[in-house]
């Protein structure tokens, strides 16, 4: 099997890139910067020598380059059997104050980058029979919260884009699942002086889906939500 993750290199998609590495998956490894992704590749052939790492340098803010990486993945004729669509970024600012182009900018990689590659991945799992996709939300998917205008206008559509495609593939035997962190402990909050224990580790994001993905066959969590025991932030 290949699990396909943008953003690969940090936070949620290096945990998740490593729990599926542990348990056997070969890996697809998508993000804009080549050397952090070499280096992944690197740290995967050393420490689990039995699976396949491709790499996959892309800028995903950009569609164009998007549709490009999808025929490149299909080219491969591989198996797919995970996608997550994990790539973005988060710009804080109120959504009145903001500067022109903000919104465009997050949404361009928050959300089109996974319509995009959705859209051109999900038939091949589709003949298949089979695969799951899972789309990296937030809580600020369900509520607005304060400096985040854009990316919550992002992450609110990234959740509906989740769940009309849970819909359009009840019947082909291809899962969906959102997963809907809180605060996580990524690069988002360097410099922070809360303790990391006010944080979701990205650990516990990558465990949660992986063991959303080891359901039985007639089972789909269609959505998970998280925060830190102590509550938002």
């Amino acid at each position: 099997m290949y699990c396909i993750i943008t953003g690969a290199t940090k936070g949620i998609g290096r945990a998740v890139a490593e729990i599926f590495a542990q348990h056997g998956s070969n890996l697809m490894l998508i993000a804009r910067d080549r050397n952090d992704l070499e280096a992944l590749q690197a740290h995967m052939q050393t420490q689990y020598p039995a699976i396949e790492a491709l790499i996959f340098p892309v800028d995903l803010s950009r569609p164009e380059a998007v549709k490009d990486l999808g025929k490149t993945l299909q080219a491969l004729n591989r198996p797919l059997s995970v996608l997550v669509n994990n790539a973005g970024i988060f710009l804080p600012g109120r959504m009145l104050e903001e500067a022109d182009g903000i919104l465009e900018q997050q949404m361009n990689l928050n959300l089109y980058s996974a319509f995009h590659l959705t859209r051109l991945l999900a038939p091949t799992m589709i003949r298949q029979g089979k695969g799951h996709i899972f789309n990296i939300g937030s809580v600020a998917s369900l509520q607005a919260y304060a400096d985040s205008g854009s990316y919550t206008i992002t992450k609110f559509a990234m959740l509906a884009f989740s769940r009309v495609l849970r819909l359009e593939l009840l019947h082909t035997g291809v899962k969906v699942t959102t997963v809907l962190p809180g605060p996580t402990y990524t690069h988002s909050w360097i410099g922070t002086t809360l303790p990391p224990e006010r944080f979701i580790a990205p650990e516990e994001v990558a465990q949660a889906i992986w063991n959303a993905w080891n359901t039985g066959p007639s089972v789909c969590i269609e959505e998970i939500q998280m925060r830190p025991l102590a509550g938002d932030l």
